[in-house]
C-alpha cells in the first residue's frame, strides 16, 4: 500500500480517498428479481381466477374467524402438551436407569416413525378398539367406564394426536439442549449438595434454553400449519371452515387464499416472538446481539450515510 502524499508546504499528508468497490452483478441480479416479482404480482392482481373481491368478502367472515380461533387453540394446547412431555422424555432418556431410558427411546421411536395423520386417525377411531374405557386402579377394578366416543371428541383426538407426536420431537430438542451444557456445571452443582432435580431445574435447563428455543420456535410455527391435518377428522379449524364454505359456493381458490393469508399472519407473529425470545436467551452467549427489525429500519432511515452493498 503506497504512503499518503505529502503536501508541498511540508504539512499534514492528504487524506486517502476511498473508492467503494462496484458490484454490477448485484445490480443485474436485483433487476432480474424485481422484474420477476413485478410480473408475478401483476399476474396475481389481473388474473380473474383469484377473485380478490371474494377474498375480501370472506377474509373476516365469522366462520373463518371461528376456525382461526380453533387453530390457535389447537396450536397452543398441542405445543404445551408436547413441551411438557418432551422435557419429561428427555430427562428419562438421559436417566442412568435403563428402564426409563429405553421406555423413552421406544416412545420417541414409535411416534417419530409414524405419520401424524395416521396417529390422528387412530385416536379419532379409538372406539373401534376400545368401545368403553376403564378408569381406575391399574390391574384392579375400574371405577368408571366412560364411552370412548363421548370422551374422545374430534377436538380431543386432534390434541392427543398432535401433542403426543410433538412430544417425541421436543424430547430430542430438549435432549440436545441438555447435552450442550458443559458437564462441569452438573459436577459443580452436585458438589454444592444439589439434587439431580434441582441441578436440572436451576442449572442445566436455564443454560440449555439458548439451544432449545430456536428449534422450539420452528416447531411451533410448524405446528400451526400441521393443525390443518385435523380437518381430516372434521375438526372445524381454519382449513375445514373454508372447506365448508367453498363446498357450498364453489369459490375454492379465493377461500384457500383466505386461509393462506391467515396462516401467514399467524406465522409472522410467531416469527417475531421467536426472534425476541432468541435475543433474550442469547444475551449471555454473545457480545453483540443481532438487531431487531425495528432497529434495522431505524438504521436504514436515519443513518447519515447508508450505502447498499
Amino acid at each position: 500500500m503506497s504512503s499518503p502524499e505529502v503536501t508541498s508546504g511540508g504539512g499534514r499528508p492528504e487524506e486517502i480517498r476511498a473508492v467503494p468497490v462496484r458490484h454490477p452483478g448485484r445490480w443485474v441480479a436485483a433487476v432480474i428479481v424485481v422484474v420477476i416479482a413485478a410480473s408475478v404480482i401483476r399476474s396475481m392482481v389481473t388474473a380473474p381466477g383469484f377473485q380478490w373481491g371474494v377474498v375480501g368478502e370472506y377474509l373476516f367472515d365469522h366462520r373463518v374467524l371461528e376456525g382461526l380461533l380453533v387453530t390457535i387453540e389447537l396450536t397452543v394446547i398441542a405445543m404445551a402438551v408436547g413441551i411438557v412431555l418432551g422435557v419429561l422424555l428427555a430427562v428419562m432418556r438421559l436417566s442412568p436407569n435403563p428402564l426409563l431410558s429405553r421406555a423413552s427411546w421406544l416412545y420417541i421411536f414409535v411416534f417419530r416413525g409414524t405419520p401424524v395423520l395416521v396417529q390422528l386417525l387412530l385416536w379419532y377411531n379409538l372406539a373401534v378398539l376400545y368401545p368403553k374405557l376403564g378408569l381406575g386402579i391399574p390391574f384392579g377394578p375400574a371405577l368408571v367406564h366412560p364411552d370412548t366416543n363421548t370422551l374422545i371428541t374430534a377436538f380431543r383426538a386432534a390434541v392427543l394426536g398432535l401433542g403426543l407426536n410433538e412430544g417425541a420431537y421436543m424430547a430430542e430438542i430438549v435432549r440436545a439442549g441438555i447435552i450442550s451444557v458443559d458437564e462441569g456445571q452438573t459436577a459443580a452443582a452436585q458438589s454444592l449438595g444439589m439434587t439431580r432435580v434441582q441441578t436440572m431445574r436451576l442449572i442445566v435447563l436455564p443454560q440449555a434454553m439458548r439451544v432449545i428455543i430456536p428449534p422450539t420456535g420452528n416447531e411451533t410455527i410448524s405446528m400451526l400449519k400441521t393443525t390443518s391435518l385435523a380437518s381430516v377428522i372434521t375438526v372445524t379449524e381454519l382449513l375445514y371452515s373454508v372447506q365448508l364454505i367453498y363446498s357450498a359456493n364453489y369459490k375454492i381458490i379465493p377461500l384457500l387464499i383466505v386461509a393462506s393469508i391467515w396462516y401467514l399472519v399467524c406465522t409472522s407473529v410467531l416469527y417475531v416472538g421467536q426472534h425476541y425470545l432468541e435475543r433474550y436467551y442469547g444475551r449471555g452467549a454473545t457480545r453483540d446481539l443481532s438487531p431487531t427489525a425495528l432497529q434495522r429500519w431505524r438504521g436504514m432511515m436515519f443513518s447519515p450515510k447508508h450505502e447498499w452493498s
